[in-house]
């Protein structure tokens, strides 16, 4: 079990629990998922082709989706982190801040890559992918600051918190951002479709990862196959 550094009496007195963060962050996730729905607008359609503009706006639709799973994927992921922190002083105030701020950009590069998709240009789609990939590489950064600071303080975290948890999880903000400085490359050679297949799976890995890297084990299990033993 992690050994907790005895803290003074000044450092106490400026600890606090996490109910205001949480919802206050709670507030900002809401917000940002909602706000998403705006960029789903009526097209704009001659009368008696409602029906094909309705189709030709697919790529709004699919950022919209993309960009809503994305945002819930993240919030079970902040969800998770928070369910092993026992307090926050004003070094996680400003982590979670950064998080926070990273989150409610996400909507922007979503849409412009819908954009550049309807344009059907492909300097535009090869533009977008790489402000895409940016974005989403200082999410993971952000991601990364904010499991550094609670390793480097587990007087924050949860007794029964096995040692280590937030040290492995910074290998998962790191997998992010490499994996995403690849896709932004990709898509600035041209093939802003596999950089998009890239934009898909990286949430993907969050999500079924959303509770640790120990989660990938067992996603990977084959069904029916007992856990090998060491």
């Amino acid at each position: 079990m992690r050994m907790r550094p005895p803290a003074t009496e000044e450092r106490r007195a400026r600890l606090s629990d996490t109910s205001r963060v949480e919802a206050f962050s709670d507030g900002v996730f809401a917000i940002v998922i909602t706000l998403l729905v705006l960029d789903v607008r009526v097209p704009d359609a001659e009368a008696g082709h409602l029906a094909d503009g309705l189709v030709d706006q697919w790529p709004t639709y699919v950022a919209y989706a993309t960009s809503f799973l994305y945002v819930g994927i993240v919030w079970l992921n902040h969800h998770a982190a928070f369910d092993r922190i026992r307090r926050t002083d004003r070094g996680l105030h400003w982590a979670n801040l950064g998080v926070l701020a990273t989150v409610a950009l996400l909507p922007f590069p979503t849409a412009v890559l819908s954009y550049a998709v309807e344009s059907d240009s492909s300097a535009d789609a090869r533009a977008a992918a790489v402000l895409y990939a940016i974005i989403a590489m200082l999410m993971c950064a952000s991601w990364l600051g904010f499991f550094h600071y609670l390793d480097r303080h587990p007087e924050l975290l949860e007794e029964d918190l096995e040692e280590g948890f937030f040290a492995r999880e910074r290998m998962r903000a790191i997998a992010g951002i490499a994996a995403y400085a690849v896709a932004g490359v990709v898509g600035f050679l041209n093939a802003p479709l596999a950089a998009m297949v890239i934009f898909f799976a990286v949430p993907a890995f969050y999500g079924a990862t959303s509770q640790g890297l120990s989660e990938l084990h067992a996603v990977m299990r084959v069904p029916g196959r007992p856990a090998r033993r060491r």
